[in-house]
């Protein structure tokens, strides 16, 4: 093993009746990727926030090139090389890519004007944007950008730092495949000049493809370790949750009933000059594939009545429906559970209570007053019935982990006896355990004969999940599969936009045909 960098020993947390981390021991090698998995809840972000010197360990040691100590402060952390890729984004979109790149660190000149020198600021980034290969250039305003963009950015502000120690929380969570690829190889660059990654991720298969070492964190403890040749999917699921890989996917019923949603030459403002026709029936999962920027989410926001359909129709059971807005939907059953549910889900200051209620507070009203009685009911009902874990239903939503904000968006949903429900990303930033149970809900949804419109850009949940996969490019429908279809080389060559089946993997088809246009 290289060099260590770095070793956490013996780290114990505690807070007031909640024991966040118990004995965790880690080290980290010089030029290795260690990779760091668990559960929501495992204490992965307590023990990275006590490497980045935001938290203080309750006992043990931290030791940085041979220098133990009981713990480290933000300058500390910032002093010995250690760097951060966060999740959920800090950037400010009111300044350009080179200013967030670099805030607090601007080259200047003037003298004692001391003013920002943005020509030299731009020179700075380049190189940086070029080694990750984006579309994007450093005077472009963040706010701007994709999600995926921004999250490059974020990758950038931390290579700009010349780390030692990278620690990346769910960073290709919001990338394409090509993105992905590129952040992998970049690690790759990166471990051979002898920069150390701390890789935190759900996405096993990333995990694998990059980790020299896995690093298993259960319930606050250390629970195992993965040498490289152990590395697969399902040790490192037994780890996490005891429990096999196959356990996570709900076999899809046999049977749709009639009806549901169909699109007829669908229009949305981001692709005017492509439309989609697309039936979900009732009782199945549709998954909904694509490369990112294929217009998966313009459409379910088209769907949803965020944005205004340049032409077509929508069909529910075979009646047509106008949707102009979200209300309108609502009013026909038509629900969104958007990627960003923090930003667009929920109100993350107000309670789990207060959000089931909101979309029909109609449906709550007593003399033009929410009757709080008929509100308390509804969603300590929900809460049982989707195992939401929470203090109570007063908590606010901002306390919640992924998995459970995620249920407090469905649940508001299903108290509406719903239609059709679009799932974009549903377990995006979620752990394994979590999927598990959201994959179940899905499941019963259809099974009670909801439509379901599921958007992923995560091939295994795609492939595990759907009982019908769409594959969308450049706004349009390339192909359809169906279950004996399915493969990752046939999602991935409709979603390049390759329609024929000689292009697709024979190995993968039966006697039927490969794909249905539309």
């Amino acid at each position: 093993m290289s060099d260590t960098l770095l070793e956490l020993r013996s780290i114990t947390k505690s807070y007031p009746g909640v024991q966040a981390l118990r004995g965790v021991d880690l080290s980290v090698g010089k030029g290795e990727v260690v990779g760091l998995i668990g559960e929501n809840g495992a204490g992965k972000s307590t023990l990275m926030k006590i490497l980045g010197g935001v938290v203080k360990p309750s006992s043990g040691s931290i030791v940085i090139d041979g220098e133990s100590r009981t713990a480290l402060s933000v300058k500390d952390a910032a002093h010995a090389g250690i760097a951060f890729v966060h999740q959920e984004l800090h950037l400010f979109e009111n300044l350009d890519v080179a200013a967030n790149i670099y805030i607090g660190r601007e080259p200047r000149r003037g003298g004692f004007l001391n003013l920002i020198d943005n020509a030299a600021l731009h020179q700075r980034v380049k190189p940086l944007l070029r080694r990750l290969g984006v579309d994007f250039a450093p005077d472009d305003p963040v706010d701007a950008l994709s999600i995926a963009q921004r999250q490059m950015v974020e990758i950038a502000k931390a290579l700009s730092m010349d780390a030692r120690i990278i620690i990346m929380d769910e960073p290709t969570s919001s990338l394409t495949l090509t993105e992905t690829d590129k952040l992998l190889s970049v690690i790759a660059d990166l471990k051979a000049a002898g920069v150390s990654i701390i890789y935190i991720s759900h996405r096993l298969s990333e995990v694998k493809h990059c980790a020299d070492r896995v690093v298993v964190l259960r319930d606050g403890r250390q629970v195992g370790e993965l040498p490289k040749g152990q590395i697969t999917s399902g040790a490192m699921v037994r780890l996490m949750i005891g429990r096999d890989l196959k356990s996570l996917y709900i076999p899809p019923k046999v049977g749709i009933r009639r009806g549901g949603l169909e699109l007829r030459n669908f229009v949305t403002s981001a692709f005017p000059e492509r439309d989609v026709s697309l039936m979900v029936h009732r009782g199945e999962i549709l998954g909904l594939a694509g490369l990112v920027g294929a217009g998966r989410t313009s459409l379910a926001q088209t769907i949803f009545g965020v944005h205004t359909a340049k032409g077509g129709q929508i069909l529910l059971d075979g009646e047509p429906v106008t949707i102009r807005t979200p209300a309108d939907a609502i009013a026909h059953g038509i629900y969104l559970a958007p990627e960003d549910r923090k930003k667009s889900g929920l109100l993350l200051d107000m309670s789990i209570a207060e959000n089931i209620s909101l979309p029909d507070l109609k449906r709550f009203a007593k003399a033009m007053l929410v009757d709080t009685s008929r509100e308390v009911s509804v969603a300590t009902e929900q809460c049982r019935s989707l195992s939401i874990k929470a203090p109570s239903i007063d908590t606010d939503a901002v306390t919640l982990s992924g998995g459970n904000q995620q249920k407090v968006v469905l649940a508001k949903w299903i108290s509406m006896a719903p239609q059709l429900i679009i799932f974009d990303e549903p377990t995006r930033g979620i752990d394994v355990g979590a999927k598990g149970e959201i994959y179940a809900l899905m499941r019963g949804l259809a099974d009670a004969g909801v439509a379901i419109l599921m958007i992923s850009s995560d091939m295994e949940e795609v492939i595990g999940v759907s009982d019908r996969i769409a594959v969308m490019h450049e706004g349009g429908i390339s192909g359809i599969l169906d279950r004996s279809q399915f493969s990752e080389h046939n999602v991935l060559t409709l979603a390049v936009g390759n329609l024929g089946k000689e292009d697709l993997g024979k190995e993968d088809l039966g006697k039927e045909e490969v794909v249905t246009h539309a």
